[in-house]
């Protein structure tokens, strides 16, 4: 199918995209495209406008840097809205700070796709089947976001309104997304099920953990696919059964790739196994330096 009509526009100033946005209720950001595009040859969106932003400067960068994001505390890996999945992937600054995003990146469709698809802009589509939005709420990041009105800090939890949904008002852009960096004795792992490789997951599980004299003090297991926003599980007291705490939480639901049953099975099978996993990466942190 073709898009319905829509005007085009490609401005070279990010105030210019937020006044066009400001005027137009029913404009759509394009950055990467990859959902998009299919979205709107699909007639699953018709927008009047696309503001293209990917002539607009400064946004292109993956740096690790001090400084949260809102508070300012804390080192954590500061992703522009148009760097490429590929450029976060490639960024040996970036894995070192905060390994779980290439853990995570590594299962994002195809080279082709993590090529021209951008990180902040898998965000902000707030897809539950997609992988970045589950690590940025498991790793408890944020998403600035510009409008005509000025700026403003969107925690992760504040992030996922439903399903393809998120908080952003229809005039913001999100211009940068900020990942906490790994901290001391801490650990993280992923893995997912798919039919093939590159395909979205049937269940990914990911898991943050912390550590202090090799016992685990906190332990948090984020899921994809299994329910419409990304789910995070707070487990440090359930380490002898986190597959039954997670599931306490957890409704997942058939779709034509796979039945809630099987769903709940992958769920019980993936958790202990990356939870443990995590458990490992730290205790080698801990040993051997963040690079391990």
């Amino acid at each position: 199918m073709k898009p319905a009509p829509f005007a085009y526009l490609r401005p070279a100033t990010l105030e210019e995209a937020l006044a066009a946005l400001a005027g137009q209720q029913g404009a759509k950001v394009l950055a990467g495209g990859q959902s998009l595009v299919p979205l709107l040859s699909m007639r699953l969106a018709a927008p009047s406008m696309l503001v293209d932003i990917n002539a607009l400067p400064d946004l292109g960068h993956v740096t690790v840097s001090p400084g949260g994001a809102g508070d300012g505390a804390g080192e954590g890996v500061r992703i522009g809205a148009l760097a490429r999945h590929a450029d976060v992937l490639a960024s040996a600054e970036a894995t070192a700070s905060q390994p779980l995003l290439a853990m995570a990146l590594s299962h994002v469709a195809h080279p082709t796709i993590r090529n021209r698809g951008t990180t902040v802009g898998s965000l902000v589509h707030a897809d539950a089947a997609a992988e970045m939005p589950m690590v940025l709420r498991l790793l408890d990041g944020s998403v600035d976001v510009a409008s005509v009105r000025g700026r403003r800090t969107i925690p992760a939890a504040e992030l996922f309104a439903g399903p393809l949904e998120s908080t952003l008002a229809h005039d913001e852009i999100a211009v940068e997304a900020f990942f906490p960096a790994l901290g001391p004795g801490a650990g993280v792992a992923f893995q997912e099920i798919a039919r093939r490789h590159g395909d979205y997951a049937l269940v990914g599980v990911a898991a943050h953990v912390e550590t202090a004299g090799g016992e685990v003090t906190r332990a948090r297991v984020g899921f994809v696919s299994v329910s419409d926003v990304p789910v995070v599980v707070d487990v440090t007291d359930a380490l002898d059964d986190p597959a039954g705490a997670a599931l306490a939480e957890l409704e997942p639901a058939d779709d034509i790739h796979a039945t809630a049953a099987y769903r709940a099975h992958l769920v019980k099978v993936l958790t202990p196994r990356v939870l443990a996993d995590a458990i490992h990466h730290a205790r080698q942190t801990t040993t051997q330096g963040r690079s391990a």
